[in-house]
């Protein structure tokens, strides 16, 4: 069942920290909670118009998949029951439930971790340009949507709300972290990739690529923010998946592609969107739920 929809929250006793594109950030001193909202972002630009149970989905997937990950790599995760969060959270424990986590405190690395697994979206721009992606060479005529020999690693800056990532070369990300820290973060990122994409396959979803966050929890290397989410992912539909074509997704590419056919850009006031483009892009969030966990919302 649909729930009312949440575009920002207001937590007046609370100590609000952050605003991102999707999630509020609430500091609560020596941790921090986490609040998925119902905002949808496309280029960087949070549209106006929130999807309702967006912020529901994002958590079930992530802690679907820090569980599933738990003996693969730490996480920021404290608690997942509202009623378990400090004090403090208490007043608005309605507005939490399902949509929140209370994480450890953690410094994030300043790079963002992409791993690609097909060659799709800018990556097959850049390919169409350069027979590379992100400076990395592959063989020539491989076809859009291309599964990749192997998956690659290619990260990108951090950017502010407002503003856009950029892709870095490894020895950049290394000139910013240091080299024996990258090579442990790009190691990481490509092995949660492929068994996340494993496990994704005997589902009927193609994991494309990928984004994770990290940060550093006194020295140790943990994993943060959402994990293999729509927002951060693309999931395809193993048996509709036609390489050669723009597949078909459970995942914000539909509100691109969207965007494009109307001829909107990034420089242009975001749009309202549709009731139609804002209930299939629910839809689409909701079946990546199901598929990958078995379970929806309520259950």
């Amino acid at each position: 069942m649909q729930t009312p929809v949440l575009f920002e929250t207001h937590f007046p006793s609370l100590v609000l920290k952050s605003r991102g594109k999707v999630r509020d950030i609430y500091d609560l001193e020596d941790s921090l909670l986490i609040v998925a909202t119902d905002r949808i972002s496309a280029f960087d630009v949070v549209m106006p118009t929130p999807i309702p149970d967006k912020g529901r989905i994002l958590t079930a997937l992530s802690l679907f998949w820090f569980d599933f990950l738990k003996d693969t790599v730490p996480n920021h995760l404290l608690g997942t029951d509202v009623a378990s969060f400090p004090e403090a959270c208490a007043p608005y424990a309605a507005t939490l439930s399902g949509r929140s986590m209370w994480v450890r405190k953690a410094d994030p690395l300043p790079v963002e971790c992409i791993v690609r697994g097909y060659l799709v979206g800018s990556g097959w721009k850049d390919y169409q340009k350069t027979g590379a992606v992100c400076g990395i060479p592959l063989p020539k005529g491989l076809k859009l949507a291309e599964k990749l020999p192997e998956p690659i690693f290619t990260p990108s800056t951090k950017a502010e709300k407002g503003a856009h990532d950029e892709n870095i070369s490894f020895r950049e990300m290394a000139d910013r972290i240091g080299a024996d820290l990258a090579s442990r973060v790009r190691d990481l990122t490509v092995t949660i990739y492929e068994k996340a994409a494993v496990y994704a396959l005997e589902k009927g979803i193609i994991l494309a690529d990928t984004k994770l966050e990290f940060g550093l929890a006194d020295g140790r290397l943990i994993l943060i923010d959402e994990v293999l989410t729509p927002d951060s992912s693309r999931f395809w539909p193993a048996d509709r998946y036609q390489p050669g074509s723009n597949p078909e997704s459970f995942d914000k590419q539909y509100l691109r592609d969207y965007l494009v056919d109307i001829g909107w850009s990034a420089e242009q006031p975001p749009p309202e969107l549709p009731e139609t483009v804002v209930q299939n892009t629910r839809s689409r969030y909701l079946e990546a739920l199901e598929r990958l966990t078995g379970r929806g919302l309520d259950g």
